[in-house]
């Protein structure tokens, strides 16, 4: 078993969620945690017991201070965090229930990590004693400086032979700053050697488009998903895995989940869950990354990574917050086919 680090990096933000189902309009307070994509990959593989470092920027004061404790409460390593820049991005969820969709609102422009040069991260330190680098496609879409910082990031962990994985991770809300994301993600993900997303990432990023699926009418075909993946591969030279998460979205209480994954011509398919009721699906990709990471460094077998990274995911809907508070038991657990989610006693 590998207990080389994993190091991921990217914006940690503070999450101001509305209590309960309640609406923006209607609240007085919020609950405030801290989360973003790959931090919650880092806390999510220091649950499952791998040693895990989060690299970000954080503004030199108390709220940067509580924001790196929350991460270090959960066993992650946060020494090559950098303390720069003037404030902690924000984002607001109010979550959905039935019919009604959940909704984020970001407040994160000029964010410590917005304003992060290349040459500011050590990354011969950040990278020491780790084999494996992640990050996602929200790190580039802040700013041209952390796209250029992410940039600097991929090449410095491919130099020194990590496996370097990226989740697509498309968010239509944050590429502002003056070049698309197909200007941008096709050089950094030539560094990739594992690749995830979603059911429509694929798309949005490359324009790479899996037939006879409708994701909004809950309807993904896993033969068009194969052929993302090997187009993914095909483009991309060092990129051997890709792993594309299915949600079909019945409703925002109940969505089905599963996954498809390439690895070199091997094809693999998940266990499809059906997830009711949904108590919080944010960080559901990130803890599938997790999930996907931990098992590609832990079991001999591909289609195992994949099976352990689906279970976990599913199992991240159930928990408030954005990161996955599960143990590997419990995640073998529903891996063997037992889903009654009964008192353990």
């Amino acid at each position: 078993m590998s207990m080389k680090t994993t190091v991921t990096f990217g914006e940690i933000m503070l999450r101001l969620a509305t209590p309960g189902f309640t609406r923006f309009t209607q609240t007085s307070t919020f609950e405030a945690t801290y989360g973003g994509g790959e931090a919650n990959v880092a806390c999510s593989l220091a649950q499952f017991g791998l040693p895990a470092r989060f690299v970000t920027a954080l503004p030199a004061h108390d709220i940067g201070d509580s924001c790196r404790d929350a991460i270090r409460k959960y066993g992650v390593d946060t020494s090559a965090i950098v303390r720069q820049g003037d404030r902690l991005g924000i984002y607001f969820l109010e979550s959905g229930a039935s019919q009604r969709a959940s909704k984020v609102i970001y407040d994160r422009a000029n964010s410590s990590i917005a304003t992060l040069q290349p040459g500011t991260i050590d990354w011969d330190a950040a990278f020491e004693g780790a084999d494996w680098f992640h990050w996602t496609g929200i790190t580039p879409a802040i700013s041209e400086a952390a796209a250029a910082t992410c940039l600097e990031a991929v090449k410095a962990a491919s130099a020194k032979g990590l496996t370097v994985s990226a989740d697509l991770n498309f968010r239509a809300k944050l590429w502002k700053w003056g070049k698309s994301t197909n200007e941008v993600m096709p050089e950094l993900t030539e560094y990739c050697n594992v690749l995830i997303g979603n059911e429509e990432d694929a798309d949005k990023v490359f324009g790479i488009k899996a037939a006879d699926s409708d994701v909004t009418a809950g309807e993904v075909n896993t033969d068009g998903y194969f052929e993302v993946c090997a187009e993914l591969m095909n483009r991309f030279s060092n990129v051997h895995t890709v792993a594309i998460t299915l949600r079909g979205s019945k409703s925002a209480s109940n969505n089905t989940w599963s996954a498809v994954m390439r690895h070199k011509d091997d094809k693999h398919t998940a266990p499809e869950y059906n997830i009711l009721p949904i108590v919080d699906r944010v960080g559901g990709g990130d803890s599938f990354a997790a999930g996907l990471i931990y098992g590609l460094k832990t079991y001999g077998y591909v289609e195992d990574a994949l099976r352990y990274a689906v279970a976990a995911s599913c199992l991240k809907h159930s928990i408030p917050g954005d990161v996955n508070l599960v143990s590997v038991d419990e995640v073998e657990k529903l891996m063997k086919g037992d889903a009654s989610g009964r008192v353990s006693r």
